[in-house]
């Protein structure tokens, strides 16, 4: 909680320095990156610093974070600090490096806004900042416990075991321990980060979904080529480079699995709905339901923008197939084509999936409006933030409760800032 002192500071202030974000975070990136230019070449994502998504995410993170401690400040805003702390610990983030953050953040903050920064409003926000930071110590102090690991020392090396093509700009990657021993467990939904060197010498991460369940004695990522609209905004760096070099027997530096948007066991009837790669995270839900609960109910729902470019899509069909109360419903943008099958180089594709389950597959964009859900439904969602707020929005008018609705997004969390 704020002090007594702090907390009608930050509650009368709040407006002006939430109007400001946008120039205070653009500010701190670049005071900080002047002192440690490092950090952008190990650390940051360069592509999300040039299009403004990381500057963007932590202005909505510390509006949400400030708003939280003044409107509910009996409750510690965990939703808003879950999501960061799972990312922060695949980077393997350490607690010493707040300080750096908070010295540059704060500094932002004074020079933007001047004379209004008394004293008083300065020792306020140094509180938001310090409160938001050891709480984020705190969980990925806990986190880094749970992984049975030093803080921050999440890095392992692992070996690319076989690679598949997925669709034309997607590929998964098989990754085994050097030693032949079984992966590190993790939950269904979780990611690892990947590093790799790239032709200037920076050393670039992202983080990647498991798409298979934890059932596997090897882990599976699968992998997007992104490419830049504009082809100036250094965009896909790490998935061209995995697509160019990741073959059979390379190494691969990556982290231990991380990320709160999880499958826990249960009855209860799930909605999965995906977007694109969006769906991997599904797919790791999907196996592991198949394994342990093939008889919960579950529908799926997935969007893409057409058969051909739906990767893994002859297996969501057969993981669904082996589900006893599942229905499957495609939808996609650019049409289904002449011949549903012809993915697979098959006819009649279509006609045996609705021998196994209930599925649908439609044009257009994804829309579950004529949906019929339990109320005790819990969603999750994956996929284009435009994609996750219109299903969520849904959702909600079927009268799913907020807390049912998880979401996870690949990239710099963006939801909090709209």
């Amino acid at each position: 909680m704020l002090s007594s002192p702090s907390a009608p500071i930050v509650r009368d202030t709040l407006r002006t320095v939430g109007a400001s974000l946008g120039t205070i975070t653009e500010l701190f990136y670049t005071r900080m990156f002047e002192e440690r230019p490092d950090l952008l070449r190990t650390l940051f994502n360069r592509a999300n610093q040039a299009n403004g998504a990381q500057r963007e995410a932590l202005a909505g993170a510390v509006a949400a974070f400030a708003t939280a401690l003044v409107t509910h400040p009996e409750e510690r805003p965990d939703a808003v600090l879950g999501r960061i702390a799972n990312k922060h610990a695949s980077l393997g983030i350490t607690s010493e490096q707040y300080t750096l953050v908070g010295r540059h953040l704060l500094g932002a903050v004074k020079e933007v806004l001047g004379d209004a920064v008394t004293p008083a409003v300065a020792a306020a926000w140094d509180e938001v900042y310090w409160l938001m930071a050891n709480a984020l110590i705190a969980m990925e102090a806990r986190l880094y416990a749970e992984a049975g690991v030093e803080n921050g020392v999440v890095w392992r090396d692992m070996e690319v075991a076989e690679r598949t093509e997925e669709s034309p700009d997607t590929a998964s990657f098989v990754l085994r321990r050097p030693d032949g021993l079984p992966t590190d467990p993790f939950l269904p939904g979780q990611y690892i980060s990947v590093q790799v060197e790239l032709p200037d010498g920076a050393r670039q991460i992202r983080q990647y979904s498991l798409s298979t369940s934890p059932r596997h004695k090897n882990w599976r990522i699968t992998v997007k080529r992104e490419s830049s609209a504009d082809g100036h905004v250094p965009e896909g760096e790490v998935s061209s480079w995995l697509h160019a070099h990741a073959r059979a027997g390379r190494t691969l530096k990556v982290s231990l699995p991380f990320g709160d948007l999880v499958l826990l066991d249960g009855e209860g009837p799930l909605l999965l709905a995906s977007a694109g790669i969006g769906i991997t995270p599904m797919l790791s839900m999907l196996d592991h339901l198949a394994s342990v609960s093939p008889d919960r109910p579950v529908v799926i729902i997935h969007a893409d923008r057409s058969p051909t470019d739906h990767a893994h899509r002859l297996e969501l069909s057969e993981l669904v197939g082996r589900l006893t109360r599942a229905s499957l419903h495609l939808w996609y943008e650019n049409g289904v084509g002449e011949r549903y099958g012809t993915v697979a180089g098959e006819p009649g594709e279509l006609e045996r999936e609705r021998e196994t389950h209930v599925v649908r597959v439609r044009e257009g964009r994804a829309d579950i409006s004529d949906l019929t859900l339990p109320q005790n439904t819990t969603a999750f969602l994956c996929g284009p933030l435009p994609f996750m707020r219109t299903v969520r929005g849904d959702l909600l008018t079927h009268g799913l409760s907020p807390a049912a609705i998880h979401y996870e997004v690949f990239g710099p969390d963006l939801w909090l800032s709209k």
